[in-house]
């Protein structure tokens, strides 16, 4: 009998990790020649999750968890679920039911006609807010353009399956800024992908914010690419080359009209966009040096405080 390992990372979500393992429970009763595990990965949360889970795992064999010692983010939580897991195939889901457990028995069918990785591709309800959608789709339009993986639009979910093959090579990624996304479309293998509408949260307040929807997109850009480094060498030629031109233009023009263009609000202007560009060059350096510095540290991804596995 197939073992499928089911990781899901969880942080403050004390209302649905019973819900969750209620409804993988029913998906694998309908699948009578799988065994099934799921290991939840408490990710520093603040609530009584950790409560919760170990109560889970007194009433379940199939209940497993991993506790961190802080909230290290949803990707280590994700690779640490990987480490730990012992299936044929790991499906890697998040915790509040966005992830539809029904889609399961579909994704393990690909993966029994010989496909390594199964993607899946999120479209959202009309409930959706216009920003939310707008967002999404500008954060895969431009990992796509400035990174050398391809994401297609919503097709970046961590939902997704692996052959036992494909985390034994994940596994021994060791970088400091994951981006498991990334990784795998990285990885190759043979992959395929389906859709999903993604449902609405069941209980509890999302902590993926803005903010930390533009902190993923530099992860994403930044592990898989040097593009940044190249556009910011790009504009320094074509602003030194602005500014050659228009110097030019100034001289031949005070020589024709025997007069000078004085003004000190475009000497300022100038003065500030140049610096601006400036510091914006030296941020995408500082990026690039800040996780190399981060790196040679080879500090771990986690750590684990507490497990039953």
């Amino acid at each position: 009998m197939k073992k499928i390992s089911i990781v899901i990372p969880a942080y403050n979500e004390e209302e649905n990790v019973a819900m969750i393992h209620q409804k993988i429970k029913e998906v694998f009763s309908g699948l009578n020649n799988y065994d099934f595990e799921i290991i939840f990965v408490n990710d520093g949360s603040r609530d009584s999750t950790q409560q919760k889970l170990e109560e889970l795992a007194e009433q379940y064999d199939e209940v497993k968890f991993i506790e961190f010692s802080r909230n290290f983010g949803h990707q280590p939580a994700v690779k640490a679920g990987m480490d730990q897991a012992h299936g044929n195939a790991v499906i890697s889901m998040d915790g509040d039911l966005q992830h539809p457990p029904e889609l399961i028995p579909k994704m393990i069918k690909k993966w029994e006609e010989g496909y390594d990785v199964v993607l899946t591709v999120r479209t959202y309800p009309k409930e959706i807010s216009f920003f939310k959608r707008k967002t999404s789709d500008f954060f895969y339009k431009i990992l796509s353009s400035l990174s050398d993986v391809n994401l297609t639009k919503g097709g970046g979910s961590d939902f997704r399956l692996l052959d036992a093959g494909a985390v034994e090579v994940m596994r021994q990624f060791n970088e400091d800024d994951l981006f498991l996304r990334g990784l795998t479309s990285w990885m190759g293998f043979k992959q395929t992908a389906i859709d999903f509408t993604a449902n609405e949260r069941i209980a509890g307040k999302s902590s993926y914010n803005l903010k930390k929807m533009v902190t993923f997109a530099f992860t994403g850009i930044t592990a898989f690419s040097v593009k940044p480094l190249y556009l910011a060498a790009y504009l320094g030629f074509l602003f030194s080359a602005i500014s050659v031109i228009g110097y030019g233009i100034y001289v031949v023009h005070s020589f024709v009209s025997h007069t000078e263009i004085s003004g000190w609000a475009s000497l300022i202007m100038t003065i500030v966009f140049f610096g601006g560009l400036q510091l914006i060059i030296l941020g995408i350096i500082g990026i690039y040096l800040g996780k190399i510095f981060k790196q040679v540290k080879e500090r771990p991804n986690y750590i684990i405080k507490n497990k039953n596995l």
